[in-house]
Order: C-alpha cells, then sequence, then structure tokens
C-alpha cells in the first residue's frame, strides 16, 4: 500500500513583526511628508526673520539719506546697522544706495537690483551675487529738500549661510524628534502586540495539553476579534467528537453482530471439510453460504445506519417525487416477493412532493418492503401506498401476515431488537433504519394493526413540498 504523502508545509509568518513593518513603512511615508512640510515651514520662519533684519538695516540706512545744498543726495552709512546683519555664519553684507533713475550713490555698484510694482515701497527676493546666493531686500524713500522730494532706494543683501543652518538645524531636530516617536510607537506596538496575543497562546496551550480522547470545547477568554476562530475550532471539535462516535458505534456493532455470522461460517466449513459423503458437504456449503449472506446483509445495514448518522449533520433535502420513488421501488422488489409467494403492489397518486435526500428514502423504502417479504410469510399479501392526507404525505406499507403484537413494536424499533421472530434471518436493524431516516427528514412513525386486526401497518407523516 503506498503511503499517503504529508501534507505541503505552510510558511508561517509572525505577526509581530508584520503590524510592526507596517507601522514603521506608515510612520516613515508619514515622516517624510512632514519632513517635506517642515522644510518649507523652516524656510518660511528663517526668511521672516532674515527680511525683518534686511528690512531694518533698510530702513537705518534711509534714514541718514539727506539732500546736500547742491541738491545732490547724500549718506552717512551706518555701519551699526550693517553690524545688525553679522551672525556667527559669517554672512557677508552688501549694500547699494540709488538716487533717480539712473544715479549710483554708494555701496556695491553691482548687487542686483529688484523690480517692484509700481507704489511698492518694499521688496524681497533670492539671488546670486559673485557666485554665492543672497537674500535682497529693497526700500524705496525720497528725500525731502523743503520744496520738492528726490525719491531714492536702498538695496541690502547678505548671504544665505546662517539662514541655511537655521533651516538645518529646525529639520534636524524635527527627525530627530519624529525618528524618538516612531521607535517609543514601535516598542509599544511590539508590546501590545505581546500581551495582545497572550490570549492565543493559552488557548494553543488548552488544545495542546488536551489529551486526544477529550474533544470537549475549550473555554478560554480572547479578544472578541478571535472569537471566531475559537467558536470555528470548537464547532470542528463537535462535529470530530460526533463522527469519532458514530466510528465507535459502528465498530462495535459490526464486531458484534459479525461475530456470529463468521463463527457459523467457520463451522460449516468444517463441518464440509470433515464431510463423509458430498452430500453432507453440500449442505454444510449451503449453511455457511446463507450465514455469508446474513454477515453481508448485516454489515450492508450496519454502513447505511453509519450513513444515517452522517447524513443527520449535513443533510441535503432536496424536492422528491415520492409517489414515484415508492411505485419504482415496488416495482423493482416484484420478482422477489413473487419467489416468496406474497403477492406485492402499488397504491398511489401522481406526483406527490415532499423536501427529501432521495438516496436515503430509498433505503428506507427498501427496508420497509424488505421486512414485510421477510415476515409477511408465503400467500401474504403487501401493499406500498402513497397519499394525500390533511396537508401531509402519508407513506403505508401494510402486510396482512402475523404482525407485531403492540407490547413488542417499542422494542421493534431499537437496533439490533428482532422480538420473537427469531425464525427469520435479519439484523434487527430494518425498523430502527427507518425510524431514523424518518427522524432526519421530521416525519412522524407509527406501528398500526393491518385490516381485521391483523397483520403490520407502517405509516410515516411528511410534510408537504411546497409548490
Amino acid at each position: 500500500m503506498t503511503a499517503l504523502a504529508p501534507p505541503p508545509a505552510v510558511q508561517a509568518y509572525s505577526l509581530r513583526r508584520r503590524l510592526l513593518a507596517w507601522l514603521l513603512l506608515s510612520t516613515a511615508v508619514i515622516g517624510m511628508l512632514a519632513l517635506t512640510d517642515t522644510w518649507r515651514e523652516a524656510e518660511k520662519t528663517a526668511n521672516e526673520v532674515s527680511d525683518r533684519v534686511l528690512m531694518g538695516s533698510a530702513l537705518a540706512i534711509a534714514e541718514r539719506v539727506i539732500v546736500s545744498e547742491n541738491g545732490d543726495l547724500e549718506v552717512d552709512i551706518p555701519y551699526l546697522a550693517l553690524e545688525m546683519l553679522t551672525s556667527a555664519a559669517q554672512d557677508r553684507v552688501f549694500y547699494r544706495v540709488d538716487g533717480p533713475p539712473g544715479t549710483f550713490i554708494t555701496g556695491y555698484q553691482n548687487l542686483p537690483s529688484i523690480p517692484r510694482a509700481e507704489g511698492q515701497e518694499t521688496a524681497f527676493r533670492n539671488a546670486t551675487f559673485r557666485g554665492e546666493p543672497i537674500r535682497v531686500a529693497a526700500l524705496a524713500r525720497s528725500a525731502s529738500t523743503g520744496i520738492n522730494s528726490v525719491p531714492f532706494l536702498v538695496t541690502v543683501a547678505e548671504t544665505t549661510i546662517a539662514r541655511q543652518q537655521l533651516m538645518q538645524t529646525i529639520l534636524i531636530r524635527s527627525a530627530v524628534r519624529l525618528l524618538f516617536m516612531i521607535l517609543g510607537a514601535a516598542v509599544i506596538v511590539w508590546v501590545a502586540v505581546t500581551v495582545s496575543l497572550r490570549p492565543l497562546y493559552r488557548f494553543s496551550e488548552a488544545i495542546a495539553q488536551r489529551s486526544p480522547d477529550d474533544l470537549h470545547p475549550i473555554v478560554e477568554r480572547v479578544p472578541s476579534e478571535v472569537q471566531g476562530l475559537v467558536d470555528t475550532v470548537n464547532s470542528f471539535m463537535v462535529r470530530l467528537e460526533s463522527a469519532l462516535e458514530a466510528l465507535r458505534h459502528f465498530t462495535g456493532n459490526a464486531s458484534h453482530q459479525l461475530r456470529t455470522p463468521l463463527a457459523i461460517v467457520r463451522t460449516q466449513l468444517a463441518i464440509a471439510s470433515r464431510a463423509p459423503d458430498p452430500e453432507a458437504a453440500r449442505e454444510a456449503l449451503a449453511k455457511a453460504d446463507a450465514a455469508v449472506a446474513d454477515g453481508e446483509r448485516i454489515l450492508g445495514q450496519l454502513l447505511l445506519m453509519a450513513r444515517i448518522d452522517a447524513a443527520t449533520r449535513a443533510a441535503s433535502l432536496q424536492d422528491t417525487d415520492l409517489s414515484a420513488l415508492a411505485q419504482s421501488l415496488t416495482a423493482d422488489h416484484v420478482p422477489l416477493a413473487a419467489e416468496a409467494g406474497i403477492d406485492l403492489g402499488f397504491e398511489g397518486q401522481d406526483a406527490v412532493h415532499v423536501l427529501a435526500e432521495p438516496l436515503l428514502i430509498g433505503e428506507l423504502l427498501k427496508n420497509l418492503i424488505t421486512n414485510s417479504l421477510r415476515y409477511a410469510g408465503r400467500g401474504a399479501e403487501v401493499t406500498v401506498r402513497v397519499a394525500r392526507h390533511a396537508g401531509a404525505v402519508v407513506l403505508e406499507v401494510e402486510d396482512n401476515g402475523p404482525g407485531i403484537p403492540p407490547e413488542k413494536r417499542d422494542a421493534a424499533l431499537r437496533r439490533f431488537d428482532r422480538g420473537d421472530r427469531s425464525d427469520a434471518a435479519g439484523s434487527g436493524l430494518g425498523l430502527p433504519i427507518v425510524e431514523e431516516i424518518a427522524r432526519l427528514h421530521g416525519a412522524s412513525l407509527v406501528l398500526l394493526d393491518g385490516p381485521a386486526g391483523r397483520g403490520l401497518v407502517v405509516r410515516l407523516r411528511f410534510a408537504a413540498a411546497a409548490t
């Protein structure tokens, strides 16, 4: 016999690591967006601070612009105003003062000017001077001569070393804070997941500590998100317990019921081997063959009982024409009835539908007909009948044989109990199988007296299928 290959191993993964990876990935993306926004805010803040200082210096210079006696503009540069722009980053400062359009007064003549809209007094712009990036501020003012005003423009600029350092400092500090936040969140998630998974660990240990025979539901307090898994496992264990119980019943019944036919077979074979003449050997072999047939019949009934037990757990009922099914099975048993000297017939209406499992209903009918043919006796009449009655469907198998006494009918419905009918071959499973199939279909079963108080009527009442 070829050994079954083990199922392929499923690659396990760590829920803790997966959650941590998602956290780090999401916070990294959010952190990059946050740092980008921080960079823009830092640049805006540095520009605002620098622009205020630049404008303060430009105002200080503008206050020192005067009109000379000959009408020209003069300026006494207040170097203290320029010192306002000095910083630890050693930024360089540049200035320029222009008079009326086209008139240069003092400062760095090549310093870039800033285009301004009409009426605009101040303006700021980033530019390049002598190969270095600078921030430029321009202030437009007028100097009064007492008679008229002379316009002039003060331009002040500085390199951006300090500004860049300020932005980098803000960005680095923000990044460090974000990094500590991510690491802290990772530690919190790691600890939280570990604590949250403890109920699953306890659930796993509870299963591991169970003996193979203990299939009772496991009672463990778990989070609501995991309760569905626990319920599924418990439901599976209940179904497994039911299946194992059915298997134990089957093996126990089989070992009990097959022991007698097997003993008869062995005994008759031994007799046949020592028989003094062929006739005695043939008689012993015939008895052994009958015992084998009886064992085969018992085994078939046991397998059917196991199938009924399984169908009870997962029944698939469908619309079934009970009249057509009963008529067909009755016709199949007519040759067997004729051989037994029994008149087998069918009475019924067309298309009587019930919700049923056709194979199980077929086994129910076979058991009822076979029982009647086995116990009714030669010369008896057996009738299979299907009819509608009071909104229900009634199935009857009636015979005028010896019947079953009322006080023995309850016993006849118990497994392996044949009552007083020890003279006929059988396993005592026919009517119990009928009752269990009927219960599976929600049908009621009663045993009644036959016509004129003789024989037996097995009556089953089914709910009619909706049409």
